[in-house]
């Protein structure tokens, strides 16, 4: 294998083993894993339990094409696109006009709820009769009102003054109140289904309602390309979803009818404008007839007459035709010119030979429409509606000007053809002058008739329009709720909570790591000082089971000593000559255990059957003789240090009856300058008469960052064990320890991490009592 590739395998590898390593640490919490998940999910099925059900209805239309007549094929035509702007009619369907009549139909300005123990539902209806008592118009403010429904009578409460009403038979018509509506029983469902229940009855303005439901009702276009409309809306009933919807469905339709209502309404008004006018001339030229026809005592024609009569019938028809067109053309030309506002819809189909005008006039009603939709959604100072405003008064003006220009021609033509029926008129100049008169009030006559009955041809046609007039929209689908609630999503939110009951132990133990700058594992020690070994991982133990005393003790303390002392042996230069060897002892700060390990170092040493003393050098705070039940100033090396004449050996203590081979020399009285004592050769010479007597000398020295007396004595020790105490130690003093190291100050380093939880095995993922078939005596 290439260095490359082991390098690869190298870095592989260590990430593996750095997931496994996280992983690890949040599995071993997994019971608040397991408690954070039942938790979340406990009150997510409270949160469902309690929460109100929100339903859905759909409802789905087409807007029909309002365009009339022929038209030549436009793009959207060609391409089978409806010209029809959705937009505008998305706007109309939710535009405050049409919401508040669908609240005035279904009268919503009155809600009904069933309070429960925790969770006030709002229902459709009452259980019983209820009828409202004022008008919309007179609710002003929101106010509510509880029913208590008693054994034998309605209790009514106003939540806006706290008085309560009773009404006895379950019947409010029989007792005097003021409340804004009425109760009674019906015959379906009996009242001892409801006792002890109750319901509250909630009265909201008009407007707030209106303005409430406006923003529910959701309506969109169905698809990209498509011309139908979907309309949703959301509630605790589905009752009153599919209600309100189909309502909207019908206002809206209606509206729309209206709309096109309007132009035959104002074509009838206009023909019953005429017929009134029409009933006057023809009552006039009636009486004129029999008024000359008495005065000249006329009778018939004289039939030498009759030639020249037939040849001007001819002549006398096209008048005619074109007399017609000019009274009409004159009447149209009154009704445009009518000081009125462009809102006005003109009259349409009146029976005008003239397409231009007709057409004229049914782009004016058009754009009329367009901009009463768009005002009402918009408002009028929208800038499309002031824009159609323009365009209605320029239609408006051109319609003007093609019926003043039609009129004209009329004229002229109507002067030609007398031009023409004066030939005519030549061959009849021999008729009484009271016969071409009575002739001449005769065809006024007709004219009149024939107008008359041509307008009232078109007043029915209008007429009908306006009975059958066809709807605005198809109804593709009508209101229809889901079966399931859309909120709460049960599924969402059983999801939410198990991942809410992960992430949060999750959470709070990342951060609590986070902000953890304690030595926790072998890894940070590895991390920090990758040069110095870790020959031991002393497990936390219990206060009373410190001291190894028994040297046949099997615990996962006593396993964890021996396989340090086994580890200091490697560590430890070989030997030169059959001399003892020197172990040190030391740690940053006090509190990280160098005294403990001291002492079960020796202890471990000893079992082995190996000759071992310790020494208790740390002079200004020794710790030692508390775990030997010994007085403090007992004397030893301080005494042995000061006191050129004393011997060593004196001092020497037995601290464990069942270690026979371990000696100890305790620290003795605290001298007022250890440091002076340490380095003034007799210590040496006692570690040099102690090699030649014990295997193993082990020291128990002062904190290196507190005082200097270890640094004094450190070239003395053959290896030096520095002690780093698990969640105890920060992770910043281990660069004192390294710099000791990398400075040679310090001989033979090598860690010792204390208090290791063996339930949190960060290293190697096992526990003592898994290694070695022991477990910890509790």
């Amino acid at each position: 294998m290439s260095q490359l590739q082991e390098s690869s395998y190298q870095n592989n590898h260590d990430q593996g083993e750095t997931i496994k390593r996280e992983v690890r640490k949040y599995l071993h919490f997994w019971y608040w894993f397991l408690i954070s998940v039942v938790l979340t999910f406990i009150g997510a099925f409270i949160y469902l339990r309690y929460t109100p059900k929100v339903y859905k209805a759909s409802a789905k239309i087409k807007i029909l094409n309002k365009t009339k007549g022929l038209e030549l094929p436009s793009s959207a035509f060609v391409f089978n696109r409806s010209n029809i702007n959705l937009e505008n009619e998305i706007e109309i369907l939710k535009s405050y006009r049409i919401i508040e009549n669908v609240v005035d139909r279904l009268d919503l300005t009155m809600r009904y709820y069933e309070e429960g123990n925790v969770l006030t539902t709002e229902i459709y209806k009452l259980p019983f009769n209820i009828v409202k008592t004022i008008g919309n118009d007179s609710i002003y403010i929101s106010s509510s009102y509880k029913i208590v429904v008693n054994p034998n009578a309605f209790e009514v409460i106003s939540s806006r003054t706290g008085k309560s009403l009773n009404f006895p038979g379950f019947d409010t018509t029989k007792t005097s109140h003021n409340l804004p509506f009425e109760l009674s029983l019906n015959s379906v469902n009996p009242i001892n289904n409801f006792v002890g229940k109750t319901y509250i009855v909630s009265l909201s303005s008009i407007a707030a309602v209106t303005n409430g439901l406006k923003g529910l009702i959701e309506v969109g276009v169905l698809g990209a390309n498509s011309d139908l409309l979907q309309l949703n809306f959301k509630s605790q009933s589905k009752s009153k979803n599919e209600r309100v919807l189909n309502t909207l469905i019908d206002v809206f339709n209606q509206d729309g009818i209206n709309d096109r209502q309007d132009v035959s309404r104002r074509t009838i008004d206009f023909i019953d404008e005429r017929f009134t006018k029409l009933a006057k001339e023809l009552d006039s030229i009636e009486v004129g007839i029999k008024d000359y026809k008495q005065n000249n005592n006329f009778i018939n024609i004289e039939s030498d007459a009759e030639l020249g009569m037939s040849q001007r019938t001819l002549s006398e028809e096209e008048l005619f035709a074109l007399d017609s067109q000019l009274m009409i053309t004159e009447g149209l030309r009154e009704s445009v010119e009518k000081p009125n506002s462009i809102s006005d819809l003109l009259p349409a189909n009146i029976g005008l030979d003239n397409s231009s005008i007709n057409g004229l006039i049914d782009n004016y009603n058009s754009l009329v429409f367009e901009r009463d939709n768009l005002k009402r959604s918009a408002g009028e100072n929208n800038p499309n509606v002031l824009q159609l405003e323009s365009k209605i008064r320029d239609v408006k003006s051109n319609v003007f000007a093609s019926i003043d220009s039609y009129a004209k021609q009329l004229k002229t033509s109507k002067a030609q053809l007398i031009k023409k029926n004066r030939k005519f008129s030549s061959q009849v100049y021999s008729l009484p002058a009271k016969e071409k008169a009575i002739v001449d009030i005769t065809r006024q006559r007709e004219i009149k008739q024939s107008l008359y009955l041509f307008l009232l041809q078109k007043r029915e046609e209008a007429a009908i329009n306006l009975a059958i007039t066809e709807p605005s929209i198809k109804v593709v689908e009508y209101a229809i709720s889901g079966g399931s609630p859309i909120f709460p999503n049960s599924r969402s939110i059983y999801l939410m909570a198990l991942l809410s009951g992960l992430l949060i132990p999750f959470g709070v133990l990342y951060v609590i790591q986070l902000l953890n700058t304690k030595v926790k594992g072998r890894e940070d020690l590895l991390e920090r000082n990758p040069k110095i070994p870790i020959v031991g991982e002393i497990p936390k133990v219990k206060s009373d089971q410190l001291i190894f005393k028994n040297p046949e003790d099997n615990s996962v303390q006593a396993e964890a000593f021996r396989i340090l002392s086994s580890n200091v042996d490697y560590i430890l230069p070989i030997k030169q000559k059959d001399n003892g060897r020197i172990i040190f002892c030391t740690s940053t700060i006090k509190g990280e255990g160098k005294t403990y390990v001291s002492i079960n170092l020796s202890l471990s040493l000893s079992s082995i059957n190996r000759k071992v003393l310790l020494i208790g050098a740390d002079l200004r705070n020794p710790q030692i003789h508390t775990h030997i039940s010994e007085e403090k100033h007992k004397p030893g090396l301080s005494n042995y240090l000061h006191d050129v004449n004393y011997d060593w050996r004196d001092a020497l203590i037995k601290g464990f009856e069942k270690h026979p081979n371990h000696d100890i020399i305790l620290s003795g009285s605290i001298p007022p300058n250890p440091a002076h004592l340490l380095t003034n050769g007799r210590f040496e010479k006692l570690l040099e008469e102690a090699r030649e007597e014990y295997d193993y000398i082990v020291v128990d020295t002062a904190p290196t960052i507190l005082v200097t007396d270890t640094m004094l004595i450190s070239k003395l020790a053959d290896a030096t064990i520095y002690l780093v105490r698990a969640n105890y130690t920060e992770k910043n003093l281990l660069n004192y320890s390294k710099d000791l190291n990398e400075s040679g100050k310090l001989k033979n380093i090598a860690y010792v991490l204390n208090s290791v939880d063996t339930n949190k095995s960060y290293g190697y993922g096992y526990n003592y009592g898994y290694n070695y078939g022991y477990g910890s005596k509790e």
